[in-house]
């Protein structure tokens, strides 16, 4: 029963994270510039999942669930013409980030949705385990 619970809060983390580069994406789909004040964009970030929970206790918990392996970037940009741009290159364009504000929404939703399943999960397994304990009592 444990193990079930075990795998559900493991989605729950992993779909967390998801969702927090998906922000960033969308937080930084206009930001052109780096800290020196160069024509470098933000580079786009994904999370790549693995199976199984590297922190677990057990061997068997470890084997059990998903975690978020590694948070990549993307490194592709758009540019734009804007030759009065003062960041622009001697062509006149200027490189933005590579971010479909439409495609982080539909992943924002996707692991919203992910969410929720694993959170159902959590709560049913919660209740399952509170049934077997009042029939043991």
């Amino acid at each position: 029963m444990y193990g079930a619970l075990d795998i559900s809060t493991s989605g729950l983390i992993a779909q967390r994270t998801r969702l927090e580069a998906i922000t960033t994406n969308i937080l930084n789909k206009d930001t052109f510039l780096d800290a020196a004040g160069k024509n470098n964009p933000y580079k786009r970030k994904f999370v790549q999942f693995a199976p199984g929970d590297p922190n677990g206790a057990t061997p068997e918990a470890r084997r059990l669930g998903v975690h978020a392996q590694a948070i990549s970037e993307v490194d592709s940009f758009t540019q734009r013409w804007e030759p009065g741009n003062p960041y622009a290159d001697q062509n006149g364009y200027v490189k933005y980030p590579d971010v479909n504000t439409v495609f982080e929404q539909m992943n924002a939703y996707e692991a919203q949705r992910a969410y929720e399943a694993n959170l159902v999960v959590a709560e049913a397994t919660k209740s399952m385990i509170g049934q077997a304990l009042r029939l043991i009592a």
